[in-house]
């Protein structure tokens, strides 16, 4: 059996041993039907805590320049990716789920979680909502996931940012991920025909800041010429562009800001800053703010960490909240304790998967050191969080 990357071990134990944990099954056929009392109608995300409401698009990108790894498709490389926005109040407009039917059926499946996909979650955001004009351009944020995960993990992260002013494009690394193509074709990393585990997510990242740039210049991105939310291009600030990503997508935000200026700010969430993964190893110099928010691989005890944050010559910081694992950092924190306590699994078991951090105080957590970052180096807005330790916060460790 060929040896994978310790950033896809982790993945697959989240994914598939970890998540089933040998004693999901068994439940399965004693959940009881949708109708009976306790059973939720959905599982739920926190509501974002800023004051615009969000809404949401979905974009099909197509980079002429690059051959597609994939069998089978178009012969350009394609990605998916999602824009949300502070928007103008649309009630009449569906809310987005987390992921569409197809594709939560797909993930469901290949997780091994016998979870109704009825459950799916719904986001904050709704489909097409025309946005919220602020009289000047709103800073972007580009998110990069974890392998073999979706453009969805973050979504509590996602629309706080978006809530508070902040256009933020998620990216589906196809080959890599559970997405699903305009015209419904439903694609999992089981559908890559090889180690797809290896893409380089940098190349796909430029080529997203790129589309962005189209979207301010006026230019419609979607390769189906899908029309567009009221006022998305003219919101576009491209002078200020940061990125954060969970896990791989960490390590391809550091890379991408090596490679590619147009980004000002990086956040990793448990990045684990290796080789081996479809990325060089990072020993370059980096001298743009950069933030680590750490559980599996903090810098102490990480060297390719420890070796990354030697080269961080601009602002820096790591902290790290006391019960974190690698999925604590990501709606997983909420969504498994949910679905885990509807299958019947132990507190101890999902503890296993998501830590033994509070989901409640998580969320906090995630909601709150995201926004403080971008909001100092995107927007120079000076608080107090990230300063040093705070009282809100007494389980976050500060590693300057």
């Amino acid at each position: 059996m060929t040896s994978l990357p310790r950033t896809e071990l982790t993945r697959r134990r989240l994914l598939g041993t970890a998540l089933a944990l040998g004693a999901v099954a068994p439940f399965a056929a004693a959940l009881p039907a949708r109708a009976d009392a306790g059973v939720p109608e959905r599982l739920t995300l926190p509501a974002p805590t800023g004051p615009f409401p969000v809404g949401t698009v979905a974009l099909h990108l197509v980079d002429t320049s690059r051959p597609n790894p994939m069998a089978g498709m178009n012969p350009r490389r394609e990605l998916m990716a999602s824009v949300w926005y502070p928007a103008r109040a649309a009630e009449e407009l569906p809310l987005a789920p987390w992921l569409p039917d197809a594709t939560m059926r797909a993930f469901l499946a290949a997780t091994g979680f016998p979870l109704d996909p009825a459950l799916v979650p719904l986001t904050a955001g709704r489909v097409g909502a025309p946005v919220h004009r602020t009289g000047r351009g709103l800073p972007v944020v580009v998110y990069s996931h974890g392998s073999g995960s979706h453009r969805a993990d973050h979504t509590v992260m996602v629309q706080e940012l978006a809530s508070h002013g902040y256009v933020v494009v998620t990216v589906d690394h196809l080959g890599n991920c559970f997405s699903e193509l305009p015209g419904g074709r439903v694609l999992t990393p089981a559908d890559a025909g090889g180690p797809m585990y290896a893409l380089d997510y940098t190349v796909d990242l430029r080529f997203v800041l790129d589309c962005v740039e189209r979207l301010a210049a006026g230019r419609n991105p979607d390769a189906e010429g899908r029309p567009l939310p009221d006022g998305l291009g003219a919101a576009l600030d491209t002078s200020r562009i940061g990125m954060f990503g969970w896990s791989k997508g960490g390590t391809a935000t550091a890379c991408t800001m090596l490679a590619d200026r147009r980004v000002r700010a990086g956040l990793a969430l448990d990045g684990p800053m290796q080789p081996g993964s479809g990325h060089p190893s990072v020993t370059a110099d980096l001298d743009r703010p950069f933030m680590m928010m750490t559980a599996d691989f903090p810098r102490a005890t990480d060297p390719y960490v420890a070796e990354f944050w030697s080269h961080l010559r601009g602002w820096r910081l790591e902290v790290r909240a006391a019960g974190a694992v690698h999925p604590s950092y990501g709606d997983n924190v909420t969504l498994i304790p949910q679905a885990g306590r509807l299958l019947g699994l132990t507190e101890k078991q999902i503890a296993r998967m998501v830590g033994t951090i509070d989901p409640a105080r998580a969320l906090l957590i995630q909601q709150a050191y995201p926004l403080a970052f971008f909001d100092l180096h995107l927007r120079h807005r000076r608080g107090a969080l990230l300063d040093g330790p705070s009282p809100r916060f007494p389980e976050v460790a500060y590693l300057p």
